[in-house]
């Protein structure tokens, strides 16, 4: 599989997510919610929304959808198609390629926390999260505003029945 089809099955499964949570929403659900995500996966609502076709195809390319399809809990900060289509030329096709897989992997991974966090419990400040890959990430918040690095979190709390979903502006790199 190419990283290409990769990422685009990846950001399905993101899209796929997102959809179900914003039909779920729109019933009446919104912000009082408090369900798991009715049976869908973080894999699922992702795969749901054309807007992570590329994180979906990269999450298959890499091997790791059983993973987010588990049991979890994850806390997963997924990029969107602009995010990934924000990184330099050729960069994504090139991760996506089996020779690629562990730093793709590593990439992916560094979006992934080991636990359900609900943007109601970040803390004003910095908050340091150890990820699945076991890098840490600062994750700060000022008031409603929640940043990764320069990633901005522009959407949050996409409830699924193995974790949670928060939308970011950019592709989180792990330093080398």
């Amino acid at each position: 599989m190419t990283l290409k089809s990769f990422l685009a099955a990846l950001a399905a499964v993101f899209a796929i997510s997102v959809a179900q949570t914003a039909s779920a929403s729109s019933c009446g659900g919104g912000d009082h919610d408090h369900s798991h995500g009715e049976g869908y996966t973080v894999m699922d609502k992702a795969a749901a929304d054309g807007n992570f076709s590329t994180l979906i195809a990269a999450v298959e390319a890499a091997g790791l959808q059983e993973v987010l399809t588990g049991h979890g809990p994850f806390t997963i900060f997924a990029p969107t198609n602009a995010a990934f289509a924000a990184l330099p030329e050729g960069t994504v096709e090139s991760l996506l390629m089996p020779e690629n897989i562990d730093q793709l992997k590593a990439i992916l991974t560094y979006h992934v926390l080991p636990k359900s966090v609900m943007s109601s419990h970040i803390r004003n400040g910095d908050n340091y999260v150890r990820t699945v890959g076991g890098s840490t990430l600062n994750v700060e918040k000022e008031y409603d505003e929640v940043m990764i690095g320069s990633a901005r979190v522009v959407a949050v709390d996409i409830k699924a029945s193995n974790g949670v979903i928060h939308v970011i502006d950019e592709v989180l790199l792990p330093k080398s």
